[in-house]
């Protein structure tokens, strides 16, 4: 049975999280990280955390600023979303990581973070930055470039301090101010995952549908060539969402055979 629960992440910030407990003995504590436009209640998440409970003891969480709050399936914090920086992000999942690791139940665990999109980027950025404290990384989709706006956006940003970008689901112009780019900018080095991927020894796999964006798929072929060492699971015929769409209808064959081959991961991880 599931069980919801929140964390304080400073000022008005709050992490709301979801705990699906291991249906047997727990192997890992996993941690799913959403994307941009995401939270952890939309489409496949909540299924895939299901799943992933059989052997695992799984977390689901909203970053603070992604634009959710207390109202979990629509986006009624725009202004948080409009300062949704990765060094936000980045603290969020330093806060909920920290309130596990001294949890009685979860602490002695194996970590594994799981990111879609978005969230892949943050789960490695993490990596970087604590490569002792996670057993290894599995982004769904993930990005490897951090910045994902366009030059109108970014010059909108510059000019009148903030530009909207379509959240095509909801139809709502959701708000972006100038701080995330100026966050993208002074922390440049910080943020080049690919660069700085190249010296990291973390276990990571990319789980990728073949239909997956194009740019995406390059960031994927990128991080791969500079190191051989990651295994590129690509799923015939997944799009960016493996085939799901919210509210959620149901499992397709690309869902099953990512989580599949997370699962396979873990246990290849675990086993050495």
């Amino acid at each position: 049975m599931t069980r919801h629960f929140q964390i304080p992440a400073g000022d008005d910030a709050v992490l709301r999280c979801t705990h699906f407990p291991a249906q047997a003995e727990a192997k890992s504590l996993i941690v799913i990280a959403h994307g941009y436009k995401g939270f952890k209640d939309w489409g496949m998440f909540p299924y895939l955390a299901e799943i992933l409970s059989r052997g695992h003891e799984v977390i689901t969480f909203n970053f603070s600023h992604a634009g959710i709050g207390e109202d979990l399936q629509n986006f009624t914090e725009l202004e948080k979303f409009a300062r949704n920086t990765y060094s936000r992000e980045l603290m969020d999942l330093e806060i909920l990581l920290s309130y596990l690791s001294q949890h009685p139940k979860f602490g002695s665990l194996p970590l594994f973070l799981l990111g879609h999109s978005r969230g892949g980027g943050d789960c490695l950025l993490y990596g970087l930055e604590h490569p002792g404290a996670i057993a290894g990384v599995i982004s769904w989709n993930g990005i490897t470039n951090l910045d994902l706006f366009t030059a109108e956006q970014k010059r909108e940003m510059k000019e009148k301090g903030r530009t909207h970008v379509l959240n095509g689901r909801t139809g709502q112009h959701m708000p972006l101010d100038v701080v995330i780019l100026e966050d993208l900018e002074r922390q440049h080095e910080r943020y080049n995952l690919l660069g700085r991927m190249r010296e990291a020894r973390f276990p990571v796999v990319l789980v990728q549908g073949s239909e997956d964006g194009e740019h995406l798929r390059r960031g994927s072929q990128q991080l791969v060539q500079s190191r051989p060492d990651i295994d590129w699971v690509q799923i015939p015929g997944g799009n960016h969402t493996f085939g799901t769409v919210h509210p959620f209808t149901g499992t397709t064959p690309p869902l099953d055979q990512a989580i599949a081959a997370t699962e396979e991961f873990i246990t290849r991880i675990l086993e050495k």
